[in-house]
């Protein structure tokens, strides 16, 4: 496909999936719901939701996670830092985003997103995404990914340090609900959970 085919600018999804998931006693990238993984689902969302490109960042297990779930054309970054907390994690996918449509036009944004939230939807990142500016899900009091960050945003988010990700910079964004947001599959009880409403 030439370079005139592709939109100007498109909206990336980076997917953090580079944790040891010891929480749970297994690596939740791999745990299967309703017939596909957790990464796999992920991936599916970001991509029906008309992400471009998305980016899937791999830390623990890397190349198992790899090599055991069907990624499609979505690039893969291997963070050899992930023990350090998500901030590089973050930052390891706005570098790929970088190279990935470096051939296709620019990004206006990112919707920064994890594999762990089943509740999580292409319309919810769509409605996300279409507000044009910073934006958390909110859901149970509190607010957090996925989250969408306009291009703006993207130093701020490569001068994050340490696990907080992109919370402190949603601080004064606006939110979307995203029901049932507040589960996330961190502990077998939680994986048992999503299994009843989303299996």
């Amino acid at each position: 496909m030439s370079r005139a085919s592709y939109p100007r600018a498109t909206t990336a999804a980076v997917v953090l999936a580079a944790g040891a998931s010891t929480r749970l006693g297994e690596a939740k990238q791999l745990v299967r719901l309703g017939g596909e993984t957790l990464l796999e689902r992920a991936v599916r969302v970001a991509r029906e939701a008309g992400c471009t490109p998305v980016v899937v960042v791999l830390g623990a297990e890397a190349e198992m996670i790899r090599a055991t779930c069907a990624l499609g054309d979505a690039v893969v970054a291997v963070n050899e830092r992930w023990r350090e907390g998500m901030a590089t994690s973050i930052q390891s996918g706005l570098k790929a985003v970088r190279a990935g449509i470096a051939a296709i036009g620019e990004a206006n944004g990112v919707v920064l997103m994890t594999c762990d939230q089943p509740a999580v939807t292409a319309e919810h990142l769509r409605v996300l995404m279409a507000t044009g500016e910073m934006t958390a899900s909110a859901y149970a009091g509190r607010w957090g990914v996925p989250a969408y960050f306009p291009a703006t945003a993207f130093a701020a988010l490569g001068r994050l340090t340490g696990d907080a990700g992109g919370r402190e910079l949603l601080r004064e964004a606006r939110t979307v609900e995203l029901e049932g947001g507040e589960l996330d599959i961190d502990t077998a009880e939680a994986l048992d959970e999503a299994r009843r409403r989303f299996a």
